[in-house]
């Protein structure tokens, strides 16, 4: 579960007249992640597509386009079909016949739409003036403009120009000048005004008569479009499920077409390499052996075992028919090859054959099925690199955690709970289903601390009926338990320290593939300074910390909220700092020790040494979202049902009635408690109408805090995750595991 699953290389070789015939094995297999030859061998050379490999490409090219302009999506798929190559040969040149007809009638069509409705958008402003087309235009010794503007503006402008006769006519913004002067005198004059000029459009008469004609045309093009795309939609219901089943085979044609370029060729033979599951290997090679025969050699050339940097740290050699590994590959094809057509048999440092190239094998996570939706959270940070912990099954056991201990409430986890689960059974994208996987489990832990908490939608009547009135926890809202308030502090900062420590921890195990020196170094010196760093702050040695971080006296960890009796770890003073009067704690000697391990494996990270101390605090932040969420419901709770306070200092919601205190009387009994005053006398008690807005807000009140649990609390334990955790130890950068071959969706061989 830590590591990814195991990979093994594995090298395909044989004689070219069995290539086509590998293809199609392989592919049927879809098993083998390819290595792309890097051209790096004397006498291989990069092989040439199949043939009829381009005639398939543009077929595929053609039937992908028809499907653009039909519109066509899976749902239009129907049943799975068998398609052959005379099928796609007659029928594709039919529909694309039929659809560029339609296309080109819908493109002329939409031209001559777009021209009419410029020109209804231009003559639009002349119906507004209300002035006959004729008598803007074909006149001697007038000029006329018309345009946009503001009349007055305009006026006084032309009234300070050179031109003597002018007259407006002006309607709704729009504006004619007729002027007794040059058209070019006329537009000059018109610079200085707020004006938009307008084309004056061909025609005469009355120009509401030239819009109508034009609505007219308008409404008739409409409808050859819509009868242009009505025949469209038929021939996509009619061919939907050919071009997606065409698209399919013809997709899966070009991928064996192409397949030969990532191999290493020379006139006779070939060579494909690739990476699968070391576990099945020997299906591999059976399935394979079962289609071919002898006609190619199958061969494990190594079991991979990469480090954290994906450099090759070890492998197994396997042992091959012709010989060891550094025999030439290929012994068994039809034909024997000349010399320079062998695999090359250099071996690498460590022993192993020259292969294809340096790439590290594919990714696969192998995480149990409950813990598959976390590993898209991962991947939004990066794939694990094949030679480092995957974290995936940290995050699953801490995330939902830290989730469930914020909100706490039985009624807000059911409903993340249905909503995850209406998320992974109702939507097809995988990375939703994941986050509704996600959602179940947080909505789980959630519903599990609310019954811990004794809470379902911030009311306590779930503690009265499953605890006795007595839950094993408390948020510490209430003033008889405001000492959860600081033990939540507590245990966060602790919670911080273990989950910090864990990263570390795993950095340390990974920096081992080094050496114990680098291990020791780079991970354990952090282990040391943030362990010597906390203890002696969880010792209170010379008030390194509050009290109740440490001190049963202060209420933490004693009676209430637990009888653990926690007074502080031991001080352990070693001597008296000259010329300070401190003492200087055995617990800063471990920190100290840890800045020095650190100094001698990168001087530069020194200066982030409080690291140690501002990661921890990050944590702080559970029990702030804790107080801050049972904080949020309260309010809620409180403007709807009330609240009193008993003679005690605790509060109650007034959920059974609220009680009154006469006049002259300090108190009164009610339900068993002494109340002394009511905090809030609740909506839900002050008459019909307060009652009606009461459930308006109780109910968005409670939908807001179940939004921003997610917003606040989910957010605020992902960038724990990511951010404090991930960053100890992970880099990413892994490479999808993606073999050679095709999930079938739209065709049959059968």
């Amino acid at each position: 579960m830590l590591r990814p699953e195991k990979m093994c290389r594995v090298s395909v070789t044989g004689s070219k007249r069995a290539m086509e015939q590998t293809i199609e094995a392989v592919h049927d297999l879809d098993m083998l992640h390819v290595t792309e030859y890097d051209g790096s061998w004397d006498g291989f050379e990069p092989g040439n597509s199949l043939d009829g490999t381009n005639e398939v490409a543009d077929k595929l090219v053609t039937v992908r386009s028809l499907q653009s302009i039909l519109g066509v999506s899976d749902e239009d798929a129907g049943p799975t079909r068998v398609v052959t190559d005379d099928a796609i040969e007659d029928q594709l040149e039919t529909v694309r016949t039929e659809v560029n007809e339609l296309d080109d009638r819908r493109d002329e069509v939409r031209d001559e739409l777009r021209a009419v409705e410029d020109r209804i958008n231009t003559m639009a402003p002349f119906v507004t003036l209300g002035i006959d087309l004729d008598l803007l235009r074909g006149y001697d010794s007038l000029s006329v403009v018309v345009g946009e503007g503001d009349s007055d503006e305009i006026e006084a402008v032309l009234a300070d120009s050179d031109v003597e006769t002018f007259e407006l006519f002006t309607e709704d913004g729009v504006v004619a000048v007729f002027a007794q002067a040059d058209g070019d005198a006329l537009q000059d004059a018109l610079v200085g005004a707020t004006f938009s000029r307008l084309e004056i459009p061909e025609g005469d008469g009355d120009p509401t008569a030239y819009l109508e004609e034009l609505e007219h045309e308008k409404q008739q093009l409409e409808s050859k479009l819509s009868t242009v795309e009505d025949e469209l939609n038929e021939l996509r219901l009619d061919h939907a499920g050919f071009l997606l089943a065409a698209e399919e085979k013809l997709a899966i044609e070009a991928q064996k077409g192409e397949a030969p370029l990532t191999f290493a060729t020379t006139e006779n033979a070939f060579i494909a390499e690739g990476w699968i599951p070391n576990e099945r290997y020997e299906e591999f090679e059976r399935a394979l052996s079962s289609v071919v025969g002898d006609a190619v050699d199958i061969d494990r050339i190594e079991i991979a075992e990469y480090d954290s940097e994906g450099h090759a740290e070890s492998h197994e050699e396997v042992e091959r028919e012709g010989g060891n590994s550094g025999e030439p590959v290929g012994s068994s094809v039809d034909a024997p090859e000349p010399e320079s057509e062998r695999q090359p048999q250099e071996t690498v440092a460590d022993g192993g054959v020259i292969t294809m190239g340096d790439d590290a094998p594919p990714v696969i996570q192998d995480n149990p099925k409950g813990v598959k939706p976390f590993e898209d959270l991962v991947e939004v940070v990066n794939r694990p690199k094949y030679g480092e912990f995957d974290p995936t099954v940290a995050f699953f056991l801490t995330f939902p955690a830290f989730f469930g201990f914020m909100i706490g409430d039985l009624g807000y986890g059911l409903l993340y709970m249905a909503l995850g689960y209406g998320l992974y059974s109702k939507v097809d994208s995988d990375v939703i289903k994941s986050l509704g996987g996600v959602a179940m489990w947080a909505g789980g832990f959630t519903a599990l601390f609310g019954v811990l908490y004794g809470e379902v939608f911030g009311l306590h009547q779930l503690g009265e009926v499953v605890w006795g009135g007595h839950p094993p926890m408390h948020k510490g809202l209430q003033p008889a338990y405001s000492d959860y308030a600081l033990a939540w502090l507590t245990i966060s900062l602790l919670a911080g320290t273990a989950h910090l420590a864990a990263g570390w921890i795993f950095d340390f195990v990974e920096n081992l593939s080094h050496s114990l020196w680098d291990a020791i170094t780079e991970s354990g010196s952090w282990l040391l300074m943030m362990f010597g760093l906390w203890a002696w702050v969880f010792s209170g040695a010379n008030g390194a910390a509050p009290d109740f971080l440490y001190t049963a006296e202060a209420g933490v960890f004693a009676g209430n909220p637990y009888a653990w009796g926690f007074t502080g770890l031991p001080a352990i003073n070693l001597f008296t700092i000259p010329g300070l009067g401190a003492p200087f704690s055995a617990w800063l000697v471990l920190f100290f020790a840890g800045l020095v391990l650190l100094a001698l494996a990168d001087p530069i990270e020194v200066v982030e040494f409080l690291n140690v101390m501002v990661n921890v605090l990050s944590y702080t932040r559970l029990a702030a979202v804790l107080l801050a969420k049972a904080g949020m419901a309260f309010v809620v709770n409180l403007l709807f049902f009330g609240a009193y306070v008993d003679s005690e200092g605790g509060w109650h919601f007034g959920i059974g009635g609220m009680p009154t205190i006469p006049e002259g009387t300090e108190s009164v009994m009610y339900h068993g408690y002494e109340v002394t005053s009511v905090t809030f006398p609740g909506l839900i008690h002050s008459g019909i109408a307060a009652a009606l807005v009461g459930v308006l807000i109780l109910v968005i009140g409670h939908l807001l805090v179940l939004v921003l649990g997610i917003t606040s609390a989910g957010l605020q334990a992902v960038r724990l995750e990511y951010v404090e955790f991930f960053g100890k130890f992970f880099e990413g950068g892994g490479k999808r595991y993606n073999p050679f071959g095709y999930e079938r969706n739209y065709t049959t061989e059968d």
